[in-house]
This record gives structure tokens, C-alpha cells and sequence, in this order.
């Protein structure tokens, strides 16, 4: 039986980097009493407002609430909500060192208007071109400097097609990550989905694959997701296939050995963030572990969780580890 008190206590020693697509999601909580006069739209009344780490950042939260040392490695704009967002990297002890503020760019962000647990609006202010060579070769450089200070055990790649995930980062810190025994996991993009040759853990969302692959069907079997992976596989020469299906729960497969492993009932209030949580803690149970199996058992459960929450949030560690004592033992 496994031990997973033992297993998330090794979660401590782990030192994780994220790269990625950061971004600071602003929540504004309010109450909807009347339409305006002004136009056939509701009138929210602001009662609270909330900034919370977002993207790859969310991504890097999520190890750090299971306990790794994490740095966050990525561009921001040079703006006050670049200014913020370093500041909650800081205040939740994520280490901003290899953080770049670039001044050709702007810092990805999203403000969500919500009422009775309803989002009612979303503005989105970023931009998504490509980073320009002076930021990429910065970019690589800080990566570099992180590799030979940290000697990292995983590095996530946390892709939202915003730009900082360009042909040349992706190729060079794989080629990177490799040389030095690193593991790395990629939760990708349609953009550059086929981009990331030569990674251990490769994480889509079943759309996502769809998207990429031009595939039509609905229900995905295991014998359609076995054969998913060949051809991902085929192209990618990954190590690791985990795919999450959604409220079907997620497919992973490593070498011969595959299986899906079905989600646990929940009462889901909010999607959004649970494919960070997912690629998070996958990263560091299979860091620990090497156990593939297992490594998807404890993401499984760690999507579900997060998904009873509204808006983004790390998950809870205390709690994933009696849920899985309990589902799993």
C-alpha cells in the first residue's frame, strides 16, 4: 500500500521551475439588484476585489502549496500589474529571481466581474506576439543561470500561447533540461503543441488533442487513446502520456502500460485553473516517485478537488492528502 504521507512529505525537498505564460487575474465580487438605464445590461454593485496569481503562475502556486521551492521563470510587462503580480509571487515565497519585465511587453491580465458566483464579465488586457529576440535570449540566459544555480528536479512548461513559449525557449531549455538529467512536463497549446520533442511528461486536455490531431469522435475509448499517444508519441518522442478527459477523468500511458483513470464524484463550481493544478501535482508525485500510475491517481483527485472552488485556486494539501488516504489506499 502506498505510503502517502511519506510521498507528500518528499514533495519538500523537490525544487521545481516553472516557464511559462504568467498572468494576474483581478476577481471583482459584487451584487446585481437592476438593469441600467443606460443600456439593457445589469448593474453590479462592487462589494470586494481580488488579486490572484494566474497562467503559469497558478501553476507554480500549486507546487508551492504541496511544498517544493519553486522560482518562477518568465516576462512581464514593465507595468503596475507586473509590479503585482511579483509582489504575490513574493508574498507566497515563489521565487521572482528569474523573473524578466520587459518593457516591449504587457503583463497578461484578467479581470473577471462575479455575482452569486456567476461571472458576469471578463476583460482581457495582453499581448500575444511572439517575445522579441533581446527578451528570448535574456529568457534563456536567466534559465541557464537557474539550471546551473538550483539543479532543479522538474521544470514545468505551462503554455497559454501569450508569447514567452517561442520555437527557440522551448527547443533550447529541453535540450537543456536533458543534458542535465532535469524531468520536464509540458501542459501545451494548439500553437506549438508539436514543439515539445523530447519532454518526459506531455499533458494536453482532450480538446486540446482533438485541435491538434483534427480527430471527430465522442467518447474516447482506451483503445482510441492508446493510439492517440502512439501518434503524439510517434511525433514528440515523449516519455509519458496524460491526457485529462475531463469528467471522465484523465488516460495516461508509459511505454506499453495505460489506463484511465475514471474521476471521483465532486460538485463542481469552477473549471477554470484545473489543468495547472493537474500538471502540478503530477509533476511532483512523478518526480518523487517515478511512478506513472500513481503520478495520475493523485492528479485525478487533485483536478476534482479544485474544481468545488470558485475561480483559481492551489489546491490544499492537507486535503489532497486525505482524499487520496482515502480514495486510493
Amino acid at each position: 500500500m502506498e505510503d502517502f504521507k511519506k510521498l507528500f512529505d518528499s514533495f519538500l525537498s523537490l525544487r521545481v521551475g516553472v516557464i511559462g505564460d504568467v498572468m494576474l487575474d483581478t476577481y471583482m465580487w459584487g451584487n446585481v439588484d437592476r438593469i441600467s438605464p443606460e443600456a439593457p445590461v445589469p448593474v453590479v454593485t462592487l462589494q470586494s476585489k481580488e488579486y490572484r496569481i494566474g497562467g503559469a503562475g497558478n501553476v507554480a502556486l500549486n507546487c508551492r502549496s504541496l511544498g517544493a521551492s519553486v522560482s518562477i521563470l518568465s516576462v512581464t510587462g514593465d507595468d503596475s500589474e507586473g509590479i503585482i503580480l511579483s509582489e504575490l509571487f513574493e508574498s507566497n515565497n515563489i521565487d521572482t529571481s528569474y523573473l524578466i519585465k520587459s518593457a516591449a511587453r504587457k503583463t497578461t491580465s484578467k479581470t473577471r466581474i462575479i455575482s452569486r458566483n456567476q461571472q458576469m464579465l471578463r476583460m482581457d488586457a495582453e499581448v500575444t506576439d511572439d517575445l522579441n529576440i533581446s527578451d528570448e535570449n535574456l529568457l534563456l540566459k536567466r534559465v541557464q543561470d537557474y539550471i546551473a544555480v538550483a539543479d532543479p528536479d522538474v521544470i514545468i512548461f505551462e503554455d497559454y500561447n501569450k508569447g514567452v513559449l517561442t520555437e527557440r525557449v522551448i527547443h533550447k531549455i529541453i535540450e537543456l533540461c536533458n543534458a542535465a538529467g532535469i524531468i520536464t512536463a509540458v501542459d501545451p497549446k494548439r500553437k506549438s503543441f508539436f514543439s515539445y520533442k523530447g519532454v518526459n511528461i506531455f499533458k494536453p486536455n482532450m480538446k486540446e488533442v482533438k485541435d491538434a490531431l483534427n480527430l471527430l469522435f465522442e467518447e474516447p475509448t482506451q483503445t482510441l487513446l492508446q493510439s492517440i499517444h502512439t501518434g503524439i508519441r510517434n511525433n514528440l518522442q515523449h516519455q509519458i502520456s496524460l491526457i485529462t478527459l475531463s469528467d471522465k477523468g484523465i488516460f495516461y500511458q508509459q511505454d506499453n502500460t495505460a489506463s484511465i483513470v475514471p474521476s471521483h464524484l465532486r460538485n463542481i463550481a469552477d473549471v477554470s485553473g484545473a489543468g495547472d493544478t493537474v500538471i502540478a501535482v503530477a509533476s511532483l508525485v512523478y518526480a518523487a516517485s517515478k511512478n506513472a500510475h500513481l503520478m495520475a491517481e493523485v492528479a485525478n483527485i487533485a483536478g476534482g478537488l479544485v474544481c468545488e472552488e470558485v475561480g483559481t485556486v492551489a489546491i490544499n494539501k492537507e486535503r489532497l492528502l486525505q482524499e487520496c488516504e482515502l480514495l486510493l489506499s
